[in-house]
């Protein structure tokens, strides 16, 4: 089925990271440390011991379940964004919101492509810097974005991608209820053995752009044993997203944990 979209006249269509108004009345805070500082990390992070998302205070009326997506430049987070856009939506009402430096490009991309029948519920931030401190370290624009989302159109699922960073950045639970992590092969094999908290701890890790693996001599067979040893055997899906392969398994892992999360019941088609 295909959703009805409310039109309405406060629709968010890309703003900078300090010029959302975030007043209306919700029952958590962000009257937190919103300055920008560096964790200082030992180890290059553990599956098993990762922050698990604590769904016992959320009100799915204030923000839909949000999918985030994070991975360094080029990986592909947006060409994924806007795969599962054309698998979802017309099952389900999304809201997109892109973190981009300076400019919406990822937005602009999204918009072009028509990853949604409402070019509106696709919004930007413009974050600067350090992309990983809008997702991690001060989250208040990113959730006055999507709150704004869920109330100018009702969404059922969110999802977010953050600007190009390195393996250091991770999403906060505050943020995300479901992390997605992506690398590529043209990275070198090496990659996941680096670790970092995005290959070690997202609830996914997605090895993109496979069908490049021949060309820039990766092997694909140590980045999946590398990955199942970095991740404890956390899930891992090797994909070819601009050719559509792993993409319907990255949806069904979605659609596991939205349902999992108690905030709504699965359509099939």
């Amino acid at each position: 089925m295909r959703f009805d979209i409310p039109q309405n006249q406060h629709q968010l269509r890309g703003t900078s990271i300090g010029s959302i108004s975030h007043n209306h009345d919700h029952n958590h805070d962000h009257d937190h440390d919103h300055g920008h500082s560096h964790e200082i990390l030992d180890h290059p992070g553990k599956f098993l011991e990762r922050d698990l998302p604590d769904f016992s205070g959320r009100d799915w009326s204030e923000r839909a379940f949000t999918v985030g997506i994070g991975g360094p430049v080029g990986s592909g987070k947006t060409a994924l964004t806007l795969a599962l856009c054309e698998r979802l939506r017309d099952r389900y009402n999304l809201g997109v919101l892109t973190n981009d430096i300076f400019i919406p490009e990822d937005r602009d991309f999204l918009h072009s492509n028509r990853a949604l029948p409402n070019p509106l519920q696709i919004v930007a931030i413009e974050t600067g810097g350090c992309p990983h401190a809008a997702i991690r370290e001060d989250v208040s624009a990113n959730l006055a974005a999507l709150e704004k989302l869920q109330i100018d159109f009702s969404t059922e699922l969110l999802i977010v991608e953050s600007g190009g960073d390195n393996l250091a950045a991770n999403y906060s639970r505050e943020l995300a209820d479901y992390i997605i992590y992506v690398i590529d092969v043209a990275g070198g094999d090496k990659i996941p053995r680096k670790g970092g908290p995005g290959i070690s701890q997202s609830d996914l890790l997605v090895v993109n752009k496979i069908d490049l693996a021949p060309y820039v001599g990766a092997s694909l067979d140590v980045m999946r044993r590398d990955s199942d040893v970095m991740r404890d055997g956390g899930a891992t899906i090797f994909t070819s997203v601009k050719h559509g392969e792993g993409v319907d398994g990255v949806v069904s892992l979605i659609l596991a944990a939205w349902q999992a999360s108690g905030a709504v019941k699965i359509k099939h088609t």
